[in-house]
């Protein structure tokens, strides 16, 4: 929990100050007062402040988000006093609109700056790691979600739609469902080309949020032991289980890979679960109550949503790299920065297109929208660097995209009202501004509260 909460909250912050850096740097230039730069927000009190010049910098208490407070510009202060004096040519009202459009977009376009340049760090440094598609000579291990789908166990991916799978992932089939629509998948079955059909409704399907972590498909590789953690009696002598046993099946169900495993101790519904051990040349059975012994054990009961059971494994086993070889890509610096503005402009548009299934009613805005605790679980539990900066450089453009939207108090609604202004000549009044950064207001704390809730619900 503290390297999640740890996560989220250094890239927060790294995301909030530069992007009111943006706002800070711009109006800097055409000489606007800036009153106060704060990470965080600080109703009724900071945790941290000092004044410099004519600016007040501060810590917030409240992790919301951050602001930089210019003189003379309707925000989320709503300071009436300030703008019902005389403008002043420090001012941000005082200013022409097209340098008032710059201030504006300081924030967002180092957003998508930021984005571009952690894209291109992440694939410098660390590269593109993957297993070629074609080197998964035996084919899918199939999930229930999968075999709706169409998919059988042994499958060998061809592509989705009319694109070639390279890469062996069951969450680009997933995107290209979702995002782009796909509409059909063709795979190899029996050394036989076959196209199955993909049914709109996997869309809906795909983006609910007890499905999130759902794969259609899995390598094949065996559940073998190798790892107890501190904290499981797993490794206990009396629970019999060793380091290197392959559980070939679950309460007599054969589960020859390890999703099948995986999927059969986690749903299953009896109360004893009788594991089947090769153990070198020989076959044993071990049976295990739900708790063992009476705390944190073998396996850990949990009770899922409609009361139904759940099993936690206490024990790990080997992952795929143990018996696939994975390919990196590496970049030299001048691939890296093209591959950064790629990256950016996939998931930019990857976002506008999400944006576009759920306005469509093919995504569910109540199982897609998230709080600040399902961000955070996105961070993991480990701190892996080249995640944290991927995850980092895809909030940056998420910042900046849903900053642009036309919804007053956004940085998108100051920037409607004054192209209208560039376009017509017309400034829109002081009061039409405050009305409606009011109203916008309103609308994000109830989609704030909203997402938050949702993630209250689902977690409880």
């Amino acid at each position: 929990m503290l390297i999640t909460v740890s996560q989220l909250l250094l890239s927060l912050s790294i995301l909030v100050v530069l992007h009111e850096l943006g706002h800070f740097g711009a109006a800097k230039w055409f000489k606007t007062r800036v009153e106060k730069f704060y990470l965080f927000f600080n109703p009724g009190f900071s945790l941290f402040k000092y004044q410099k010049g004519e600016t007040e910098y501060g810590i917030g208490w409240l992790p919301l988000g951050g602001y930089v407070k210019i003189s003379g510009m309707i925000d989320e202060s709503f300071d009436k006093e300030q703008m019902s004096e005389e403008p002043k040519p420090y001012e941000f009202r005082s200013k022409p609109a097209w340098q008032r459009l710059i201030i504006m977009l300081g924030g967002v376009t180092v957003n998508f700056i930021l984005g571009i340049i952690l894209f291109a760090v992440v694939a410098w440094v660390w590269g593109d790691k993957f297993i070629s598609n074609d080197k998964v000579t035996e084919g899918l291990s199939v999930s229930e979600m999968g075999y709706d789908l169409g998919l059988r166990n042994d499958d060998k991916l061809i592509s989705i739609g009319d694109k070639a799978i390279t890469k062996f992932s069951s969450g680009v089939v997933t995107k290209e469902i979702i995002i782009n629509n796909a509409q059909s998948l063709k795979v190899s079955r029996g050394g036989q080309e076959q196209t199955i059909s993909i049914d709109p409704k996997f869309i809906t399907e795909l983006t609910k949020y007890d499905n999130r972590d759902v794969q259609l498909f899995y390598l094949k590789y065996p559940a073998v032991v190798n790892e107890f953690p501190d904290e499981s009696p797993a490794k206990a002598k009396e629970a019999g289980l060793k380091m290197g046993d392959q559980i070939i099946a679950v309460n007599n169900i054969p589960t020859p890979y390890y999703n099948q495993f995986a999927s059969n101790v986690i749903n299953a519904e009896e109360e004893k679960l009788t594991f089947t051990i090769k153990r070198s040349n020989d076959t044993l059975d071990l049976s295990y109550n739900t708790m063992f012994p009476g705390k944190v054990g073998l396996v850990k009961r949990l009770m899922g949503k409609e009361g139904k059971t759940r099993r936690r494994i206490g024990f790990g086993v080997n992952d795929a790299s143990e018996y696939y070889e994975y390919d990196t890509q590496k970049y030299t610096f001048g691939e890296a920065v093209p591959k950064g503005f790629s990256m950016s402009w996939g998931f930019l548009t990857d976002q506008v297109k999400a944006f576009g299934q759920m306005f469509s009613g093919k995504i569910k805005a109540s199982e897609s929208l998230g709080s600040f605790i399902s961000i955070g679980k996105m961070f993991g539990t480990e701190w892996d660097w080249r995640r944290f900066w991927a995850m980092t450089a895809s909030l940056s453009i998420l910042l900046g995209f849903l900053n642009l939207l036309p919804i007053p108090a956004l940085d998108g609604g100051y920037v409607v009202f004054l192209l209208f202004e560039s376009i017509t000549g017309i400034k829109v009044s002081d009061r039409v501004m405050e009305v409606a950064t009011l109203i916008g207001f309103g609308i994000l704390i109830i989609l704030m509260v909203y997402a938050l809730g949702l993630d209250i619900m689902r977690n409880i």
